[in-house]
């Protein structure tokens, strides 16, 4: 059915890096879930206050707020497909993580609503009406929910949206919800104790629990993330795959949006290189990774001295020391001042984040082993920080 919905209202539906196209695939996820989810309230309202269940009533509310968090969604979807402008010249795109973020406070103040409700219904018990038209109502949201968190994962998965992914999670806490809600109302009418409160309760857990983990995924990408391993990867490969480039560092990726990256790269190539060359490889290594993997590159030239035998000796042995004392650092950017007395080491040094020792505390530890090689060698390091970097073996260039 989702994808005859998907044929059907979408134009142009497999390209879904157009930003047009993405934008109606998110409309359409709304739109299906407005209205399954306001029916579903209808239903439920109807039969919680006719029978006096609290817990059908809590979970058809739990429906009102799905279908306003997915208003909420379709506005988010609408404002971030407007195109650049002189305010926001990055695009509107991460409109859609606010749109979560918002739909996200709302279901975890409609959850601590419930909670309240819920415990008053434990201290004053009313014992709700058992009917056969409950538990059938009950069934078919159960149902119902099941078709929208597998709606949404299909529609998510294709457009690479953490919003409509967090929303078939949602989902699918609703079907454990409204379960649990069947549960109690069939338990409740054959042994006589009331846990409709109690099963209340659970729903409204529930719904909190989900409230907050959509805060924090859509707090995350708000924030700024770092790129995936396998987007670094690619672009080392592909950077490293062209001629004259010797290496590259400081990558360094912002993402506003799932169609709106951009990057910015020092490459290495060597100084002897007439740099009318190297600019025409820059220039056609940024055109290629727009056309091929969408990403706004901007790179900027390092040149490297390749020809000077016994720098690149020492280079070497550098690399050898500071491996065996950190193996997870690596350096770039090495120049040597050679002098009389004392020689300058120039390098940069790419460290992890989780590397537990301080900058000042890594600087003096190369700098010992430095001087172990010579003592008339002066290490001049910078620290440059990165999550990330792909070795020789995993890039296989």
């Amino acid at each position: 059915m989702t994808n005859i919905l998907i044929r059907k209202l979408i134009k142009n539906f497999e390209n879904t890096s157009n930003s047009r196209v993405r934008e109606n695939y998110g409309k359409l996820a709304s739109i299906m879930g407005i209205g399954s989810n306001l029916l579903l309230f209808i239903i439920k309202i109807a039969v919680g206050l006719l029978f006096n269940s609290i817990s059908i009533t809590a979970d058809a509310v739990n429906n009102l707020s799905d279908s306003g968090s997915s208003l909420v969604t379709l506005l988010g979807f609408k404002l971030s497909g407007k195109p650049a402008d002189a305010d926001h010249p990055f695009g509107h795109q991460r409109m859609e993580y606010i749109s979560g973020l918002v739909v996200s406070f709302i279901i975890l103040f409609l959850g601590l609503q419930l909670i309240q409700s819920s415990f008053d219904k434990i201290i004053h018990p009313e014992l709700p009406q058992f009917n056969i038209i409950s538990v059938v109502v009950l069934i078919v949201a159960i149902l119902i929910k099941v078709w929208q968190c597998l709606f949404y994962r299909k529609i998510g998965k294709t457009i690479n949206s953490l919003t409509l992914m967090a929303t078939a999670i949602d989902s699918r806490n609703d079907i454990m919800a409204t379960s649990a809600v069947l549960v109690a109302t069939i338990v409740t009418y054959l042994t006589g104790f009331d846990l409709d409160g109690y099963m209340g309760l659970v729903v409204a857990v529930f719904i909190i629990i989900s409230g907050i983990n959509l805060i924090k995924e859509t707090i995350s990408p708000l924030l700024g993330t770092a790129p995936s391993n396998e987007l670094v990867d690619q672009i080392y490969k592909k950077i490293l795959s062209y001629e004259h480039i010797i290496g590259l560092h400081d990558l360094i990726i912002h993402s506003y949006g799932e169609s709106k990256t951009y990057a910015s790269v020092h490459c290495e190539v060597p100084a002897e290189l007439d740099c009318l060359i190297s600019h025409s490889v820059i220039d056609k290594i940024e055109r290629d990774v727009l056309k091929d993997m969408d990403i706004n590159l901007i790179i900027h030239l390092d040149p490297v001295v390749i020809t000077d035998e016994r720098t690149n000796a020492l280079k070497e042995q550098v690399e050898q020391t500071i491996e065996t004392l950190l193996p997870d650092i690596h350096i770039h950017d090495f120049r040597v001042v050679w002098g009389f007395d004392h020689s300058n080491l120039i390098f940069d040094v790419v460290v992890p984040f989780d590397v537990e020792w301080s900058d000042e505390e890594l600087i003096l530890m190369i700098s010992n082993e430095i001087y172990k090689i010579n003592p008339t060698y002066h290490a001049v390091v910078t620290i440059d920080h990165n999550h990330y970097v792909p070795n020789e073996d995993e890039l296989d260039v």
